[in-house]
Order: structure tokens, then C-alpha cells, then sequence
């Protein structure tokens, strides 16, 4: 399967056979105008799409719950970010939903952004409302873009919350490898609505990606397409009932609680996406991660202070969930005498002042600093904890005592955070 572009292969940057037959089966599956196959990740869809739709001093209005691509695409653009808070559940301890509200308060306030760039599903599954986004976005002429990442599978159930195309989306990234059958580094991004200049879009797409475009990689985007349009609405039938049953299995664990859609104020949950409060184990959930993975040989999705998450796809078996569920008992039971832990983790950080724009951090003199040494200065560098890859801090923005603080106890309680020099050293701009 590995070849490359000979007669009869087609030619991903300019596809004229198979390549060009294949996208065309996606559009209609994903239900897009026009869908492109990406062999290096979402992230190299987000840089296009973001590259397509803004130029150099253009503002895009962004959740701050992205993805360092997102940032890192700005940065090659040269965008100036809005930010836009998202909404924060104390219960759990983590990020929800953007509100339509939100964004229309910063379309207002900023009358000259191009559009609006929403994360959906985010790391936990939560699903802000893309309709009336879409709504507000287009009634004030914008575009509408998504990292939907974590929603290749959305559009083949009416039990799960609607795709971005379905709900009035402009373009979105979707990364097949996360959510479908499909390989590590596999991606589409699907066009819908003609706001977006489709053969701008074809230019950065091949641009940023190689010449030599992996042909297993694309083979299994179509294949990870022919399934889910044959059999996906039965996979994921039966992924929900074996969620539902994991679900039931663990419900007496009294220091266990499961992400539901009865406990978001707004938005709407993926339901594939199992995230279970830990905090009454008296444990963290980077804790019952290291004990998950060394004694029962399960490895979760990520951690964060109070949670783990685990993504369930269309792949993952009844016994699958068995077995978490075994082992989750055994750990519930085992620490079910201890106390809780406390509420120091559980706030939402502000969003820092950014006082060097992205594209100018990018040709800029740093120096290395101590972390505890760096508040009030201007970050040269971008603080992310991994995962799932939403930076702390992004570059050009002011250090944060809180921030700081944060990335500490993160490292303290057994998290990775990416950015971070040998003993705990950070970049900073020169003279800032």
C-alpha cells in the first residue's frame, strides 16, 4: 500500500481519480459541500483553515479552551486572537461550553474579526451550541470555523449532539484518527456554505503538507469513511449501550461520579466520552491514571486534578469496558475511607493581557527564567499542559502569578506540562 504518485494513484494536491472520488464520498458522508484529506493531523488542517480565512492583522474571535495548533496557526498568519472565555463547572472542576451570548459580545466588540473559531466537542465531550453560534456569527456576516478534532463520529447518530456541518459551520478540521477507524495523523476538513474561498484553502492545504503524502494514511480516511457510513449508526448503537452499561457498573462506587448531561448548565455532552470524577477518592487524577495503567495495564486518555477521561470509540469492546469497570470498583473500594481532595484546584484561570502580538514572538530574542522568577514578564513561549494541549500561556502574554501557581501544582501533583526547561525554566522576551 505504500506507493506514491504513479499513474492510476492519483495526486493528493491536485486529484483528478481515486483521491478525488474518495473526498468526494466523505463530503457526502460528513454531509459538506467539499471534504480534503489531511496526512499530517488536525493541526495541519487548522493551520490552513485558519490561514484561509484570515490575513496578516486580521482578528479572529477564539475560544481560549484551543488547541496550541490554534495558536500556532495564528502565529503563522499573524492574527490578533480575541479570546473568549468558555464556561467553567466547579462540580468537576473543568471548562464546558462557549455561549452564544459570549460571542456575540465579542463580534460587538470587535465589529472588524473575520469570524469566529470554536473547539467542539472540547477534551471533556461538552458540545457548545453551533447553531445559534452559527446564527449570531453569519448575522454579522462573519465565518464560522471549528476544531471539531474530537467529532468525526457526531454525524452518524441522532443520539449524539449534531456535527458542525449539520449545525450551520462555515469549515471544521476533524481529526479521523481520534473518533474513527482511521490511522495516527489521519484528517479531513469539510467546506460548507461557499464563505470560505475554496481554492485558497487548496493552496495552504498544499503548502503545509508534504509532497509525498502517506497513501495508507489516505486509504484508511476512505475506509474509515466506508465503514462508518455502512455500519457507524449500529457502532455507535452499541458503543452507547456498552457506555450505558459501564455506566450502571460502577454507579455504586459512592466516591465516583461520571460526567452527564444532568449535570451541564449549558451545552451538550458526547456521551462517548466517559469522564469520571476521582476527587472523593482523596486522590488526583493524575494518581488513579499511574494506578490504572501500572496495575490493571489500562491506559486513560488524560488526567487533570480531579478527573480522568477516556475516549470510547466504535473500536472498544463490551470486555473493554468491563474491565474498567473492574478496576475502577477495586480502586473506589480501596480508597473509599479516604478524605476528599480540596477545592484549591477548582477555579477557571483569567485570561492573561497580551502585549506582543503572536507573529512578532515568532522573530523575537528570548531568555530562559526560573518559572517562579517569570511573573510580570512577557512569555516567549507557549505553557501547555499535555494532555490535552490548551495552553496555560501563550506567547506575548503576561506572566500571571496565578498561571504560575497553576503550573506548579500541575508538576507538583505528577502532571506533564510542555514548554518548561530543565528545572522548571521558561522562556521569556528579552528586555520585557
Amino acid at each position: 500500500m505504500d506507493v506514491t504518485e504513479i499513474p492510476g494513484t492519483d495526486n493528493l494536491h491536485f486529484p483528478e481519480g481515486p483521491i478525488k472520488e474518495a473526498q468526494k464520498l466523505a463530503s457526502k458522508a460528513f454531509e459538506a459541500d467539499e471534504t480534503f484529506f489531511v496526512v499530517n493531523g488536525s493541526t495541519g488542517g487548522i493551520h490552513a483553515m485558519i490561514l484561509s480565512i484570515c490575513r496578516p492583522g486580521d482578528k479572529l474571535v477564539v475560544s481560549r479552551d484551543c488547541h496550541r495548533s490554534v495558536i500556532n496557526g495564528m502565529a503563522l498568519a499573524g492574527v490578533k486572537p480575541v479570546y473568549v472565555k468558555p464556561q467553567f463547572d466547579s462540580g468537576f472542576g473543568i471548562s464546558t461550553d462557549i455561549t452564544p451570548s459570549k460571542i456575540e459580545q465579542a463580534l460587538d466588540e470587535n465589529p472588524e474579526a473575520v469570524g469566529v473559531l470554536i473547539t467542539r466537542p472540547n477534551y471533556y465531550g461538552i458540545c457548545s451550541d453551533m447553531g445559534e453560534i452559527a446564527r449570531v456569527t453569519h448575522r454579522r456576516g462573519k465565518v464560522l470555523a471549528v476544531d471539531e478534532a474530537h467529532g468525526a463520529h457526531l454525524v452518524f447518530s441522532e443520539r449524539l449532539p449534531p456535527s458542525a456541518m449539520m449545525s450551520g459551520a462555515d469549515i471544521c478540521v476533524q481529526s479521523a484518527h481520534k473518533t474513527l477507524p482511521a490511522l495516527t495523523q489521519g484528517a479531513y476538513v469539510h467546506v460548507k456554505n461557499r464563505r470560505v474561498d475554496i481554492d485558497r484553502l487548496k493552496v495552504n492545504l498544499s503548502m503545509l503538507q508534504t509532497t509525498s503524502p502517506s497513501y495508507i494514511l489516505m486509504a484508511f480516511l476512505d475506509i474509515a469513511r466506508a465503514v462508518m457510513e455502512e455500519s457507524g449508526r449500529d457502532l455507535l448503537e452499541k458503543l452507547l449501550e456498552n457506555v450505558e452499561g459501564f455506566k450502571k457498573a460502577v454507579s455504586n462506587c459512592g466516591n465516583l461520579s461520571i460526567l452527564s448531561q444532568e449535570s451541564l448548565k449549558s451545552g451538550r455532552l458526547d456521551c462517548t466520552r466517559v469522564v469520571i470524577n476521582v476527587r472523593d477518592t482523596g486522590k488526583t487524577g493524575f494518581q488513579i491514571d499511574g494506578i490504572l495503567r501500572e496495575e490493571f495495564n489500562i491506559q486513560v486518555e488524560m488526567a487533570d486534578f480531579y478527573n480522568i477521561v477516556c475516549i470510547a470509540t466504535v473500536a472498544d469492546r463490551e470486555e473493554d469496558f468491563e474491565r474498567l469497570a473492574f478496576a475502577l470498583n477495586k480502586i473506589a473500594y480501596r480508597f473509599k475511607a479516604d478524605k476528599p481532595l480540596a477545592d484549591i484546584f477548582n477555579r477557571s484561570l483569567n485570561i492573561p493581557p497580551q502585549t506582543i502580538e503572536l507573529k512578532d514572538v515568532l522573530y523575537s530574542r528570548k531568555a530562559g527564567v526560573k518559572l517562579d522568577e517569570a511573573v510580570g514578564k512577557v512569555s516567549g513561549s507557549m505553557i501547555v499542559p499535555y494532555p490535552p494541549g490548551i495552553p496555560v500561556i501563550c506567547p506575548g502574554e503576561i506572566i500571571l502569578g496565578e498561571a504560575v501557581e497553576y503550573i506548579y501544582n500541575i508538576v507538583g501533583a505528577g502532571g506533564i506540562v510542555n514548554g518548561l526547561g530543565k528545572d522548571m525554566e521558561i522562556q521569556i522576551m528579552e528586555g520585557c
